[in-house]
């Protein structure tokens, strides 16, 4: 489960993601976790919230008075998204699944633009970010080497299948 490498299949130390599965079904699956109203609990302990799409700017950005207008031009919509409480940090998960070549192809080498307007987005309520992306199998094709190691070299981060609970900083069901 290193980055950039194969995860486990349905193990407790990581998010297994199949095809179009929401971050909320696949941490409420983990023992000792439970989900309400988008709030993550680990043994009855609030250690996360989530935001997808429109809820990052509704739930997140507007409560704390931040037009995000006036900090960038325009609106981003993660597929998924979730703050650590311990350390105020922001990962913005992008869920990548293909079965043939496409403008995904174009997508993955847009992370350094997006992970920084986010960063500029949420830098007034000194939330931290990372840019993550999730990948199928179709990535590890050699001809995705090149951009892969792009995602990388900017400080953004793919993960195939699944993303490590330890990356998250989300604490391990025992």
């Amino acid at each position: 489960m290193k980055e950039g490498g194969v995860g486990g299949s349905k193990t407790k130390t990581g998010l297994h993601f199949e095809s179009r599965v929401s971050l909320e079904k696949v941490i409420s699956a983990l023992p000792g976790y439970t989900i309400s109203d988008d709030r993550v609990f680990f043994q009855g302990v609030k250690v996360a919230e989530l935001y997808q799409k429109h809820k990052l700017y509704k739930n997140l950005l507007k409560p704390n008075h931040i037009d995000y207008s006036v900090i960038i031009s325009k609106k981003l919509l993660p597929d998924e998204a979730i703050l650590i409480l311990k350390d105020k940090t922001l990962y913005i998960i992008e869920i990548k699944f293909q079965k043939v070549s496409g403008s995904v192809d174009e997508k993955l080498q847009t992370c350094d633009f997006k992970c920084r307007e986010y960063k500029k987005l949420l830098a007034p309520l000194g939330i931290s970010v990372e840019y993550v992306y999730i990948l199928n199998d179709w990535f590890n094709k050699k001809e995705y080497k090149n951009v892969l190691n792009y995602v990388k070299s900017v400080g953004c981060h793919y993960f195939f299948n699944e993303v490590p609970l330890e990356f998250l900083n989300l604490p391990k069901p025992e």
